[in-house]
């Protein structure tokens, strides 16, 4: 059975704003731990072109190669192409569900859910029995935003879960990138109005890694002499 922890014990004591839509408890599968190192989550469209499905997949081992934790929600597209990069490339990934832990959706992705519960992370908001609902998702992302450091955004249409994490990154003062190919879309109005906003074009993995915090020090055992 999937165990369940509240936010704050999986993330450390929570502001206002970040209590404010975090779910009353987090369930979990795999290994914890990833939640104390950097984070960063890479979102995008269930329907993309292969042109996004490649930037995914760069971007995705850039942050690896950056030892950078891949954040993700297991969906169609592009998260499917970022965690499947993140491990093909050593790295290690973080997929936050819209479903509990126990439902396997969709249903292709079977055996990659199976292997980041066993050698990453699976978080769930939902507990075993809760159907899957078209409103799990959105709050799914802002759940994802508020257990990622940063978002980047790889493609979105107009109204989407992922435009959601994107406004709910903002609220919550993480930092939002989105891709050059996104932000010089003139038939898409969402990326000008996040950018005004405060969110930035990536251009640079590197200047997204430099806004993240330091990597937290491991803690040394005491020993008695």
């Amino acid at each position: 059975m999937a165990q369940g922890s509240s936010p704050a014990e999986l993330l450390g004591p929570l502001n206002e704003v970040e209590r404010k839509h975090a779910p009353a408890a987090l369930f979990h599968a795999g290994d914890v731990a990833l939640l104390k190192q950097r984070r960063v989550a890479v979102v995008g469209s269930r329907n993309t072109s292969e042109d996004g499905l490649r930037r995914a997949a760069r971007l995705a081992r850039e942050l690896v190669a950056a030892e950078v934790v891949v954040v993700s929600g297991l969906a169609e597209g592009i998260d499917t192409a970022v965690h499947r990069a993140a491990i093909a490339a050593g790295g290690r990934t973080i997929a936050v569900l819209g479903n509990p832990l126990s439902t396997f959706y969709p249903r292709q992705n079977r055996e990659l859910q199976e292997t980041i519960a066993r050698e990453h992370l699976l978080l769930s908001q939902f507990a075993d029995g809760v159907p899957p609902r078209k409103d799990n998702f959105p709050m799914r992302n802002r759940t994802m935003a508020l257990v990622s450091q940063a978002t980047v955004i790889v493609d979105a249409q107009e109204r989407s879960g992922t435009v959601s994490q994107g406004w709910e990154a903002i609220r919550l003062g993480r930092p939002l990138y989105l891709l050059r190919s996104l932000a010089e879309n003139p038939s898409l109005e969402w990326p000008g109005l996040m950018l005004q906003y405060g969110a930035e074009v990536l251009d640079d993995v590197a200047a997204l890694v430099s806004d993240l915090p330091p990597r937290a020090e491991p803690e040394l055992a005491e020993v008695a002499f």
